[in-house]
């Protein structure tokens, strides 16, 4: 992918500058107007999108319906259902010594947005934050991943057709790009990738004081517990771990397993993964590929420790990598340290859950934490442990409630969206108070006169 020159970059930005100062952005019927013209040039474009994430990343139609398109197009849906709502000023209760004053907090969009989006769900995570973007009256700046540029070059074409270029555009690149679109003086730096760029992003941010909102990753863990209903879990974990090959930021990392079922839950895995794809796996259109070389050489060097319990032969032409399942794995290992973002599975498991709550809380904080057992000790692992989101007795399906926000803590993240949460993430919350002056309370005025007074009745 070619990269957008440093003049193209700033001058997009001027541009929407002067576009946002316009305050069209601001009037909700241009948001609803626009948040329309989005779902309609996505649905539109349904069968294209389906078959540049084929060409990219090998996905079905299937899996890019339910894990793209729909969540996108819900999620406009909820926002034009909503945003009158979430728009409107919200009056907050006033404390004794203000009054007779009034209060409030407006809703205020942030400005400039800049959106950079990652490769393994190139569609969704462009077009979702862009959701939030208009419904709370930002222009924005668009960067897709150059990984996967068939899906990156239709979301162009798909944008120009539909917004005029000083409200919503796309910039393409690579690294470059990113270092000059992340010089902009943005409002807001919307990223979502790994640990080590968002704190790039997050270091250039700081010369603007822009706000950022990073979703990040890390190593989400996945508790099997004893009185689990195995063949359940193994189901959910087959699925979870392999949609999209694994390359997706919220899939179990690393399987915490009872000692006394782990192994009739690999099994089990093993069996479900059979019954999903087939015996000949490679041949199955529902099993995406590996983004790149590059990634794919990656996973094949976590492959030389411990012991494999399911697996097959790797194509490298193909890029393709079939799930793996790795028993006896150490804390230690490589595959341990680093985010694995692919279809593989290790394996480590406990006797008391204390172990597995302890091992967690080692480690920087996950994006997501996966529990299956009773909902009494699912709580009480809850209350030990951190993570951005976490699902008990399934794994995933936090993702899709409107309701919640998704977003991760500390290394896995900062700052949420989805929903309402969206909005918010693309508002400042202006605080207002408004005093009348057909009075005129004198105990504020210097010299304080009647001070303790004031004091004991009115200030406590």
């Amino acid at each position: 992918m070619e990269e957008t020159s440093r003049e193209i970059v700033e001058q997009k930005f001027a541009k929407q500058s002067a576009f946002f100062a316009t305050h069209q952005t601001k009037e909700i019927d241009f948001r609803l107007a626009n948040l329309k013209k989005l779902k309609q040039v996505v649905l539109d474009n349904e069968e294209n999108i389906k078959q540049a994430l084929w060409e990219d990343l090998h996905k079905s139609p299937e899996e890019a319906y339910l894990t793209e398109i729909n969540i996108v197009v819900s999620e406009i849906d909820h926002h034009i259902k909503n945003i009158k709502k979430w728009a409107k000023p919200k009056k907050v209760s006033t404390p004794l010594q203000l009054q007779p004053s009034s209060s409030k907090i407006i809703y205020e969009p942030l400005g400039i947005a800049l959106i950079v989006a990652p490769w393994n769900y190139p569609f969704q995570l462009l077009i979702n934050p862009l959701v939030g973007a208009i419904s709370a009256g930002c222009c924005a700046i668009l960067k897709p991943s150059p990984d996967t540029p068939k899906i990156a070059k239709l979301m162009e074409a798909m944008i120009a057709d539909t917004f005029i270029s000083d409200y919503i555009t796309v910039v393409q690149g690579g690294r470059e790009t990113n270092t000059r679109l992340l010089a902009q003086p943005f409002d807001l730096m919307f990223f979502t990738g790994s640990s080590k760029v968002g704190k790039v992003v997050m270091k250039a941010a700081s010369e603007h004081l822009s706000k950022v909102i990073l979703e990040l990753g890390g190593k989400s863990p996945c508790i099997v517990d004893a009185d689990a209903d195995i063949d359940i879990v193994a189901k959910r974990i087959a699925w979870g771990k392999l949609i999209n090959a694994g390359q997706t930021c919220i899939a179990p990392d690393y399987l915490f397993a009872h000692k006394s079922i782990k192994d009739e839950l690999l099994n089990k895995i093993a069996e479900n993964i059979s019954a999903m794809y087939g015996e000949n796996l490679k041949e199955s259109r529902f099993y995406p590929r590996i983004v790149n070389d590059s990634a794919f050489e990656r996973l094949t060097g976590l492959l030389n420790a411990g012991t494999i319990h399911t697996g097959g032969e790797l194509d490298a032409k193909e890029r393709f990598f079939p799930p793996t399942i790795i028993d006896d794995v150490q804390p230690g290992f490589k595959i341990m340290q680093e985010e694995i973002f692919g279809p593989i599975l290790p394996v480590l498991s406990f006797g008391d859950i204390e172990e597995a709550v302890d091992y967690i809380n080692r480690n920087p904080k996950p994006l997501a934490l996966y529990y299956f057992g009773k909902t009494k000790n699912a709580e009480e692992v809850l209350s030990k442990t951190t993570s951005g989101g976490a699902c008990i007795n399934d794994v995933l399906m936090h993702i899709t409630n409107h309701n919640l926000p998704f977003g991760g803590v500390g290394n896995s993240g900062l700052g949420s969206y989805h929903g309402k949460e969206s909005f918010i993430a693309f508002s400042h919350k202006r605080a207002v108070v408004t005093t009348p002056t057909w009075i005129d309370i004198p105990f504020k005025y210097i010299p304080f006169k009647h001070f303790e007074l004031v004091k004991k009745f009115v200030l406590g």
